[in-house]
């Protein structure tokens, strides 16, 4: 016997439709209550640096830059690119990876949506630099930093002689130059280790002033997951990302499945997320 299924009055679909609605703006308010911490607000500064692996680390760096710029566009951030390193050339139908990429991305509460996105990327595929089509693991590392004020930086000094600042010049991929001029700064901290490079202008002078900018937010970042690991046993058990644990893993072989290892959140369409679809794994890392 035929189910016979009640269609929906217009009153019913439009019941339906603000109840949808309204649990979305719960939603976005539940979010918007989570991101309560000092830099949330603030635009974001995001690194993403090719782990070992030579072209398929490289070749995952640019699908994971490319899952960002998807990702900031849908929110409607504004994205720009501060410095880039390109990987060797090569690659399948034409594909250039990259081994470091800095970002900025310009909107109201950017570092706090991505700053949960901080840590190790592990993709599993078949290598497509693999004659024999081999299995390859390759890994990624993620950092995010507020972009800062002025005056919340400008209280940080910094001892001369705790940097080293190189210029070069700005290449594209495969090493083509874009610039002949050496207008591209990178500088290093010594004592921390920490490099920051830009090249994203055409003057050295303003390549200078935006790394310093960013190395400043690095160092004041530091100092508060310093303070955060004192804590951390208070903190509920989250770990500070290191390059020895990764916070997410992509496998395209033997299954298509996307798991985050801190929330548990699983997503079978790969696709989808690397075409910038991450609100179920933020929105998750934000609520917890």
């Amino acid at each position: 016997m035929a189910v016979i299924t009640k269609e929906e009055t217009p009153e019913e679909q439009e019941i339906k439709k603000e109840i949808s609605s309204l649990e979305s703006r719960i939603s976005k308010f539940e979010i918007k209550v989570f991101l309560s911490g000092p830099y949330d607000k603030y635009p974001a500064i995001l690194s993403l640096r090719a782990g070992q692996g030579g072209k398929d680390a490289e070749d995952w760096t640019a699908m994971l830059y490319r899952m960002y710029q998807r990702y900031c566009q849908s929110k409607g951030f504004k994205t720009k690119v501060i410095s880039q390193d390109f990987g060797e050339g090569g690659g399948p139908e034409g594909r250039i990876g990259i081994k470091e990429v800095l970002m900025e991305v310009k909107g109201k509460w950017a570092f706090g949506l991505l700053k949960g996105e901080q840590g190790v990327h592990r993709l599993v595929r078949i290598s497509p630099f693999s004659a024999n089509s081999l299995r390859h693991t390759s890994f990624s590392q993620v950092t995010v930093t507020p972009e800062l004020p002025q005056p919340s930086i400008s209280k940080l000094e910094i001892k001369p002689d705790d940097l080293k600042i190189e210029t070069f010049r700005a290449s594209g991929p495969g090493g083509q130059y874009v610039n002949k001029r050496e207008s591209a700064v990178r500088i290093t901290h010594l004592p921390t280790g920490i490099r920051v490079m830009s090249q994203s202008e055409r003057f050295q002078g303003l390549n200078r002033e935006i790394a310093m900018k960013i190395l400043k937010a690095k160092l004041l970042m530091k100092q508060e997951e310093e303070k955060e690991k004192e804590l951390t046993k208070l903190k509920r058990g989250k770990v500070v990302p290191t390059w020895g644990h990764q916070i997410r893993s992509y496998i395209l072989h033997p299954y298509k499945l996307v798991k985050d290892q801190r929330t548990k959140i699983e997503e079978s369409d790969i696709e989808s997320v690397l075409d910038g679809n991450l609100d179920k794994f933020i929105e998750a890392e934000i609520r917890m």
